[in-house]
């Protein structure tokens, strides 16, 4: 039988961070591995729809309730050229595709993938090649999905069957410029002048749009956060956001020590958000910079496989990573983190959404599944929606093999006012013991607990496969709540939502 440890929290209805953007639920789709052929779409699926997508992959994108897709990359985009994939399908060419090194058939594009973001209710994040093209190929693309009409590009769209603009909104000026893995890298003096100019003419073809910067590729980057100042010295007026990219593994086997990776997301944007306010005060601005944490995920299961993936195949299964429990909860607190920094971290893409280190997988002509991290995912998405609450919490903490005050509970609390719903999101890290949560939410008087929903499983490594899920939530979870105390068990290794709602409304 485990033992049993105490926490205390205080959450009180005053205590507002801010308002949480919806689209820090975002996702992303890349034209990498089997995102898009045989993820969302597979026309000779007997799941396709006259578009080609799959609906068993839609219905399952639709239940994350997913605000807001970055497409189409990611490393690709710096090689891609847009136009190749609008217009007949018959005369799209196929192209070498240098950064994942496949072969790029072009039978889904721009406007395929608006139409899919329309059924998954979904807006899109497009992101422009900054790598072999710039700022003229970028105004083009921008007049051909955002113009009404009038113009060579704008009436291109028309004569591919779109009458009415796309009216993409939010836009990120390339991707990962700092890495040398990145066709067309550039040092932040040149990342930033393109940066600049780039958004300066977009913004003139369309003032109502907004614009993200790349940061750096992660914080082991040699040129963090140094990256990030010398963009946003030079283009400061010209962009809405600064980029964050960062994925986690547990390649040593380290539970305690990968579950706390969490806090090393939690310094970065700590880092870049004081980046950005330094720059802020330099430029004596009165605008403020926000983060959009563009890509995020565990990823590491996969990457010795993927080095024997033969080159210029189309769509072969690139980081198919299969995600286990403890995935899931290392999922749970980074999106716990992402809450905590409701004032700053606007938008997020969890990278990327189907097959390629993703929640959801698929087989060719086959099931489609949901993997582990599916369930945090999707009720953060779904209930934490609102305010966010700052939790005080006192938790008993670990040390482990690169981080030391690890607090063994992590937790976040969003506040509906609309709904009258507080929901706390909590993980216990803690692998071996329960430990009991004491809440104060004296605040909020006559509320009572409607859902407990726990996320646990004894073997931190299992998985969900195409014929079973091994990992699935349960709604058992033993929260009382008393004369504005809210007693919870948090049994070992869980993710716990906690709904709470007015009843004397």
């Amino acid at each position: 039988m485990s033992n049993v440890r105490k926490a205390k929290m205080v959450l009180d209805k005053s205590y507002i961070i801010a308002q949480v953007d919806n689209r820090i639920y975002g996702s992303f789709i890349e034209h990498l591995g089997r995102a898009v052929y045989g993820g969302i779409y597979e026309p000779n699926h007997p799941e396709a729809d006259k578009h080609g997508f799959r609906k068993d992959v839609m219905e399952l994108v639709k239940g994350l309730q997913v605000p807001i897709i970055r497409y189409p990359g990611g490393n690709m985009v710096s090689g891609y050229n847009w136009e190749d994939g609008v217009g007949p399908k018959e005369d799209r060419p196929r192209r070498l595709e240098l950064a994942w090194q496949t072969i790029e058939t072009n039978q889904f594009g721009l406007n395929e993938f608006v139409e899919w973001s329309k059924k998954v209710n979904a807006e899109v994040m497009m992101a422009v090649n900054l790598g072999t093209r710039g700022m003229d190929a970028a105004r083009n693309l921008i007049e051909y999905t955002n113009h009404p009409g009038g113009t060579y590009w704008s009436e291109q769209r028309k004569s591919h069957g779109y009458k009415n603009p796309h009216a993409i909104k939010t836009w990120c000026l390339g991707n990962e410029m700092d890495g040398p893995w990145q066709i067309g890298q550039k040092t932040p003096y040149e990342y930033g002048r393109i940066a600049k100019e780039t958004g300066k003419v977009m913004k003139l073809v369309d003032p109502d749009i907004e614009l993200v910067a790349c940061g750096s590729s992660n914080t082991s980057m040699p040129s963090f956060p140094e990256y990030e100042a010398t963009t946003l010295d030079i283009a400061y007026e010209e962009i809405d956001y600064i980029s964050l990219h960062q994925y986690y593994g547990n390649n040593s086997n380290d539970t305690a020590n990968y579950l706390a990776k969490s806090l090393d997301m939690d310094h970065f944007i700590h880092t870049v958000t004081s980046t950005c306010d330094y720059i802020k005060a330099k430029h004596r601005s009165k605008k403020t910079i926000h983060l959009s944490f563009d890509e995020w995920n565990v990823w590491y299961h996969s990457r010795e496989q993927d080095k024997k993936i033969n080159h210029w195949q189309i769509a072969p299964p690139q980081l198919e990573d299969v995600y286990n429990f403890e995935d899931a909860l290392l999922v749970g607190s980074i999106l716990i983190t992402f809450l905590n920094h409701a004032d700053r971290v606007k938008m997020a893409c969890m990278a990327q959404l189907v097959n390629v280190i993703a929640p959801i997988m698929t087989e060719n002509n086959g099931r489609a599944w949901k993997q582990t991290i599916y369930y945090p995912y999707m009720y953060t998405s779904k209930y934490g929606r609102g305010h966010s609450i700052k939790p005080i919490l006192s938790s008993p903490r670990y040390d482990s093999k690169d981080f030391t005050d690890v607090p063994y509970i992590d937790s976040a609390a969003v506040f509906n006012e609309e709904k009258e719903e507080l929901v706390i999101f909590i993980v216990n890290k803690n692998v071996h013991d329960s430990i009991y949560l004491s809440t104060d939410i004296r605040s909020f008087e006559g509320y009572a607990v409607v859902e407990h929903v726990v996320l646990e499983h004894e073997n931190l490594k299992a998985v969900n496969t195409s014929t079973g899920e091994e990992v699935r939530p349960h709604k058992s979870g033993a929260s009382i709540l008393n004369d504005g105390l809210l007693e919870t068990r948090l049994t070992k290794a869980s993710w716990n939502m906690i709904r709470i709602q007015n009843v004397t409304a």
